[in-house]
């Protein structure tokens, strides 16, 4: 007995010993301003192939010059004895391309001559500085009648679906299952997941978004346990008083749309049954399925 509480020790201090650092920095890291990917190929492509830099990270040099303008007093870092630290400009060049590509951090390191294990903090704080300069100004629930007044309108107008405040529907983000969860975060397409459940406005701009479904759950389960559901039902986030729709003269509420998972409800618009359809129910499924794709549309721009 005393014999293996003498190995655990032995072990345990082993552990405790770290193995002296035989460099600070790699000398091919230090060459970063003459070789990595920032300084060089980002450079060339703004000056040579703006078309290039879009496809590159997935936006105009005019509007990554304005989306650093905003974040840099936010990722700017103060200059140490020890080593300078990375420019907001490569942070937000960095963080882009991985979003666009989805390369590994490993795989990332080469190229931009930046550490992986930087790589992966760098990505968080840009991510976060993001949400919290773009949050309140981008994605902003109405509020009062008049603010979704001007979302239906452009509802009917675009897509000829009156009285529409919104769109529906959730969408499967892969992940790795989280520990002792069992089959929690096992959805019925075969992988793992978390779910993003929003409601989207006509332009394709997220109204609300809810990211705490696991992958077992479905689109209706998720629905009816959020706040959004008893907000709508109890009018408590403003939506207009009831009106007739145009060329009528009966007042109808306004509601939001979906898909044939949801149920049917004063506030909750979803398709006919596909079975024994006459031709004004068909049209009705066409239109509504027409304007419901904005909420799909909304998710494949996200993912691309």
């Amino acid at each position: 007995m005393i014999n293996v509480q003498l190995l655990l020790h032995q072990r345990h201090q082993q552990r405790r010993r770290r193995r002296r650092r035989t460099t600070w920095v790699r000398d091919w890291i230090l060459r970063r301003p003459l070789f990595g990917v920032y300084d060089q190929l980002m450079v060339e492509l703004r000056r040579e192939d703006p078309h290039s830099f879009k496809n590159f990270l997935r936006m105009t040099p005019a509007m990554f010059d304005e989306l650093l303008d905003r974040l840099t007093p936010r990722l700017m870092k103060q200059d140490t004895f020890f080593r300078l630290p990375l420019e907001p400009g490569i942070k937000l060049a960095l963080t882009l391309r991985h979003l666009a590509s989805g390369n590994k951090y490993a795989d990332m390191k080469f190229s931009w001559r930046v550490p992986h294990n930087t790589i992966s903090i760098v990505i968080r704080e840009v991510c976060q500085a993001i949400v919290d300069e773009y949050l309140d100004e981008l994605m902003t629930c109405p509020s009062t009648p008049d603010e979704w007044q001007q979302v239906a309108d452009k509802y009917y107008q675009k897509w000829n679906f009156p009285h529409t405040c919104g769109a529906i529907d959730g969408k499967h983000v892969a992940c790795k299952a989280p520990p002792n969860s069992g089959s929690q975060y096992y959805n019925y397409k075969g992988f793992f997941s978390v779910i993003l459940f929003a409601m989207v406005d006509a332009d394709y701009k997220f109204l609300w978004a809810d990211v705490s479904g696991v992958g077992s759950c479905s689109d209706a389960q998720i629905y009816n346990d959020r706040e959004l559901k008893e907000c709508i039902e109890n009018n408590l986030i403003g939506f207009p008083d009831p009106e007739p729709l145009p060329n009528d003269n009966e007042n109808v509420p306004y509601y939001i749309i979906g898909d044939d998972a949801f149920g049917l409800r004063p506030h909750m618009m979803k398709p006919y049954s596909r079975r024994g359809m006459d031709r004004k129910e068909r049209i009705f499924n066409y239109r509504l399925s027409r304007a419901r794709r904005v909420v799909e549309n909304a998710f494949g721009i996200l993912a691309n």
